[in-house]
């Protein structure tokens, strides 16, 4: 009896423990997708702390090699200046030849030249020095632009001498073909110019506005009302001198036409001559001088779009400033128009002596 009960004994405790460890394996096998889980996210939260946690001096020392190897656009600029000994143009950034007057991409003046007679500093494009006032080409006739070789004593192409023109009108030392002072035409290049310009419905709608607007500027207005009577009075009295006279010629009742006075009041006279002004504005900003290659083109151009009778200055767009005349402008090739200064204006003009 002892003996079989110690044999149950035995195989329950071999049972028991099969049992146990059959359920510990079991419930490891549920929670194993719970445990796979947790062990990715602690990876994934791992990888996230390494690349946040990661010293700064890391980065940089793994930058730094990239800036040494891809330098600035400038310094790689300057570089290839330095080595290549070029010229770097201001508009562009085009690296030209050391010698180069012009940038070979944009065309614009890279360099500078002075005046031979005053030694000022001015752009290779220039071909007047406006602190001297001495045209200061030596290979282009200022009259017509032809080239010259230097040592012509006449030009080629128009005949014009090197020392200038002598105005028959005002008689003022020219270099241009046109005079300074008074607009004259002085070369049969010029004349031939007007000519055709006369042709122009603009300006012959310029020359009609500028006589009235000369006839405005000239005329009397009243300055009180005294004047007014005594206009009055005066024509009162014309009408009986002609009456009396029609009538010892036989006349009874003589017709005495009337005439119109032209004189009005100061602020009658002023809104007339703002209104002509506005009207040459118009036109003038039509015959305006465009952008061109040729100084000597546009100078003469310019000067053959001057009408007369009227006051006028020379705005240009090298440097804004207003001359008499473009003939005072180192660059008219860039543009320019007239503007008028009426005759009581105090507009400040750069005078071209």
């Amino acid at each position: 009896m002892g003996v079989k009960i110690r044999k149950n004994a035995v195989v329950n405790e071999i049972y028991g423990g099969f049992f146990v460890e059959f359920e510990k394996k079991l419930y490891l096998c549920n929670q194993l997708p719970l445990i796979v889980n947790e062990m990715n996210d602690n990876i994934s939260n791992f990888n996230q702390n390494e690349r946040t946690s990661r010293p700064q001096e890391m980065l940089q020392r793994t930058a730094r090699p990239q800036m040494d190897e891809q330098p600035a656009p400038q310094m790689m600029q300057q570089q290839k200046q330095q080595q290549a000994g070029g010229k770097e143009c201001p508009f562009c950034g085009a690296i030209n030849e050391p010698e180069a007057m012009f940038c070979a991409q944009c065309g614009q003046p890279i360099s500078k030249t002075s005046c031979p007679y005053c030694g000022t500093e001015l752009d290779v494009d220039a071909d007047f020095c406006e602190v001297c006032h001495h045209y200061i080409r030596k290979d282009v006739c200022s009259f017509c632009g032809a080239h010259l070789s230097g040592n012509e004593a006449y030009c080629p192409e128009c005949g014009s001498p090197k020392g200038g023109l002598v105005c028959p009108t005002c008689h003022s030392l020219n270099d241009f073909a046109f005079c300074k002072k008074c607009g004259t035409a002085l070369t049969e290049e010029a004349k031939m110019m007007v000519k055709q310009l006369q042709k122009n419905p603009d300006y012959q709608q310029l020359l009609e506005i500028v006589q009235d607007f000369s006839k405005l500027e000239n005329a009397l207005p009243y300055s009180s009302e005294r004047d007014i009577l005594r206009e009055q009075n005066c024509q009162k009295l014309r009408e009986r001198v002609l009456t009396l006279l029609a009538q010892d010629e036989g006349v009874d009742n003589p017709v005495i036409p009337k005439v119109e006075s032209n004189r009005m009041t100061k602020e009658e006279l002023e809104e007339q001559k703002s209104v002509k002004v506005k009207m040459l504005s118009a036109i003038l900003d039509k015959l305006a001088v465009p952008p061109s290659a040729s100084p000597i083109k546009a100078r003469n151009y310019a000067m053959a779009c001057k009408p007369t009778g009227v006051r006028l200055a020379w705005v240009c767009n090298y440097k804004h400033a207003m001359h008499s005349s473009p003939c005072g402008c180192a660059k008219p090739h860039l543009g320019g128009k007239w503007v008028v200064l009426g005759k009581n204006s105090t507009a400040e003009i750069k005078d071209d002596k």
